[in-house]
């Protein structure tokens, strides 16, 4: 994950601590829901995704875990969901974020958010807002959810022909406004495709003007129906990202205090930074150190994100459903993660690599194992890059970088 307006406009944003080692969100002695920094990247907690239901109201053309509207065997009991919280609040996981499918769909997800509070999980939700009405607003202000992120992925007709059901953006705003009347945390997350980039502009528009406080733009990871989606071309994604930084700037110059950040593409951060250095930003210094502490993909699948999927198997990241490293109806989520004499041993082992990202690099082919940036990048996004080549050590094809970039090193 980039943070934009931490990267281009110096302004501290929630979850600092965790990308960064330090900011916002690190240990204050007044507060009793602190949490400390890591002390690097490689030693932090995961955030865990867990898939509670595969059900959905919608039919995502982009949908990486194929969802429908009907019931799927398999899925996880009340008792077996109360373990899966137990065991991550004892471990002390940083989030926990519930996904789907579509959560709100789960038939105790008022039960589960309340014994994850309770807890001291840090909840979020992740869902399409179109099933979210007064009462369920208001109970998730009242058990401390920290965020509902609410999926959106263009203006009207265009997002209702991405969830493949009319009225789809009427709802999921709805819902967000629901939210925000009860004052609950709330975003958005859009996943940026060639189908949906000529609207950039657009969306942006309708964020400032509907005064959303917090965006998250994914790059499309092209699994489950997402793989018959078309993932942006360099050049688009290039204008993309340039657009992000021009409206970050604009609203830091407005006073407007917004968070927009960039998934599951390490490579932003570095074309952030060399425009810094291009246009003589006078942050460039301190988004290299920030950069290098964070580490990119090599810190990310695997290690700082975990995915548990409806059937209890968990994986790297919730993409990646063809690496399992365990089964939480079988095992403890905290012991498959530390490979604490398990099977997963050897797979983590390999996935995380060395400490060293000069070691971590000699095993890559093709464009990330000669890139200059690789301490920063860390190879991009692993998952998008076992995907395209069939094995976990060839490039990401979402890398937008010139070759003249990957291959000129820092000037400084």
């Amino acid at each position: 994950m980039i943070n934009i307006t931490k990267l281009w406009t110096g302004i501290s944003q929630p979850a600092d601590h965790i990308r960064y080692g330090q900011g916002h969100g690190d240990n204050n002695p007044h507060s009793s829901t602190a949490t400390c920094a890591p002390t690097s990247a490689r030693t932090r907690k995961p955030i865990v995704v867990w898939n509670i239901t595969r059900t959905c109201n919608l039919r995502c053309v982009h949908c990486y875990a194929d969802s429908h509207a009907e019931k799927y065997a398999g899925e996880l009991d009340w008792d077996q969901c109360c373990a899966v919280i137990d065991d991550l609040a004892d471990y002390k996981v940083n989030a926990l974020l519930l996904s789907g499918g579509e959560p709100t769909l789960h038939p105790q997800l008022p039960q589960l958010l309340e014994r994850a509070t309770s807890r001291g999980l840090k909840v979020t939700i992740s869902t399409n807002g179109t099933r979210i009405t007064p009462d369920l607003a208001r109970l998730f202000k009242d058990l401390g959810v920290a965020y509902v992120g609410i999926s959106l992925d263009g203006i009207g007709a265009v997002h209702d022909k991405f969830r493949g059901v009319p009225g789809a953006f009427q709802g999921a705003i709805r819902g967000f406004k629901l939210c925000e009347e009860v004052g609950q945390k709330t975003g958005l997350r859009l996943t940026l495709t060639r189908n949906n980039v000529q609207s950039m502009a657009q969306i942006l528009d309708f964020i400032e003007q509907e005064n959303i406080r917090r965006v998250c733009f994914y790059h499309l990871v092209p699994t489950g129906r997402g793989v018959d989606v078309a993932s942006l071309h360099p050049d688009e994604a290039r204008s993309a990202i340039d657009m992000l930084i021009a409206r970050s700037q604009k609203w830091h110059d407005e006073g407007q205090d917004r968070e927009l950040l960039t998934v599951t593409q390490p490579a932003d951060g570095v074309y952030l930074l060399l425009r810094q250095l291009r246009e003589g930003h006078p942050l460039a210094q301190e988004t290299l150190r920030l950069l290098t502490w964070n580490g990119g993909g090599a810190n990310s699948s695997g290690r700082g994100i975990a995915n548990i999927d409806t059937q209890g198997f968990i994986h790297p990241d919730q993409f990646w459903q063809g690496v399992t490293l365990g089964n939480v109806k079988e095992q403890k989520f905290s012991d498959v993660w530390e490979a604490a004499g398990q099977p997963s041993a050897d797979q983590l082992k390999e996935l995380r690599g060395s400490d060293d990202p000069a070691e971590r690099q000699k095993k890559l082919s093709g464009r990330c194992a000669t890139c200059k940036h690789f301490h920063l990048c860390g190879g991009g996004f692993r998952t998008r890059a076992a995907f395209a080549n069939g094995h976990w050590y060839g490039s990401d094809p979402g890398c937008y970088l010139t070759d003249e970039e990957i291959n000129t090193p820092l000037p400084l």
